[in-house]
């Protein structure tokens, strides 16, 4: 066991600059020498991981050899264009607009969605506002992984109610069509310049199945994928990533009714995520999580429980193909 007196919630301080170097050594490295492509595609949508991803490409490659390419549809925040238009102009990249909104409509997502949702909430209709999340606070009370569909109608009317699975499987798969329609449009932009596409999924979303598989998830390098959240924050004050972006409460922005990540899918705040996180893979015992963070052992308890069963339960995500005798499966 770790010596308990050694971790603390210190223990997820990084040094930046000398982290930054690494990442973008490592990027040359892998997009110039290994993929032989010439630059970076990064989609940004004005939130702390994109831009981040943004600033370390342009550290990497130069301005001139990165696009930012922003993915607006129907539903997107309009935040999301502002502030990712900001730190664009702040470093100099050139961005490119593609609304996917039609090839949403072509693929039926909101429609498919909205079907799902109408079955649990007859009276909902398109138009309202609707969000997904998960019941119950890590850090109250012991709760199963069980999802709530919450609408609200244009006058403010709320009506919540938990999601059977089949409802709960459709809306997730009709809206996924969202992150693979990007994934799409931004290897289009990469394609034509012979650039490389950069993800921005940090540790929490990799490890823990936050993303999806072919969209989010379908890229050529992952720059962040070894950070907690809160060490993101730590690179994006080193970086000078504008203080708006910084202070925005992250979001998935893919249901119009705005849920934030940590209702939809961690349950916990990122700071106390995070160096619970820290000290169970450092081999640091729940009793000793709890007395350096200040945390009742039941809380750590329930913490460590849902990292292990999310990390579990989502670990095809992070698979590649696989292959029957030998041979690669196409």
């Amino acid at each position: 066991m770790t010596d308990q007196i050694q971790f603390g919630r210190h223990s997820l301080e990084i040094d930046p600059e000398k982290e930054c170097q690494t990442i973008v050594e490592q990027l040359k490295q892998i997009v110039h020498i290994t993929l032989h492509r010439q630059g970076a595609v990064v989609g940004i949508s004005g939130g702390i991981d994109s831009s981040v991803v943004l600033a370390l490409s342009v550290h990497a490659f130069g301005p001139e050899h990165v696009i930012g390419v922003l993915l607006p549809e129907s539903e997107s925040s309009d935040d999301s264009a502002r502030l990712a238009l900001l730190l664009a102009a702040q470093l100099g990249v050139q961005t490119v607009t593609e609304n996917i909104s039609g090839a949403l409509q072509g693929f039926g997502c909101y429609t498919r969605r909205d079907a799902a949702i109408q079955r649990v909430i007859p009276e909902y209709e398109p138009g309202w506002g609707a969000k997904i999340t998960l019941a119950g606070n890590l850090m109250n009370q012991a709760a199963l992984n069980v999802f709530r569909v919450t609408v609200t109608s244009p006058t403010g009317h709320e009506v919540s109610k938990r999601l059977p699975m089949q409802e709960f499987s459709q809306i997730v798969a009709a809206s996924n069509f969202k992150q693979r329609s990007r994934m799409s449009m931004l290897y289009y932009h990469a394609e034509l310049h012979n650039y490389a596409v950069m993800g921005t999924a940090n540790k929490n979303e990799y490890d823990l199945g936050f993303f999806v598989k072919y969209g989010d998830g379908g890229v050529d390098t992952q720059p962040i994928g070894h950070l907690f959240k809160t060490q993101i924050y730590q690179l994006a004050k080193y970086l000078n990533i504008p203080q708006e972006i910084q202070q925005r409460t992250p979001t998935t922005d893919t249901y119009p009714g705005g849920s934030t990540q940590e209702e939809f899918f961690y349950r916990v705040p990122f700071e106390i995520l995070d160096a619970v996180w820290l000290g169970y893979e450092q081999g640091v015992s729940q009793a000793g999580i709890a007395q350096a963070l200040g945390l009742a052992v039941d809380q750590v308890e329930r913490i460590v429980d849902d990292i292990a069963s999310k990390a579990r339960a989502t670990t095809y995500l992070r698979m590649q193909p696989l292959s029957i005798n030998g041979r690669p499966v196409y």
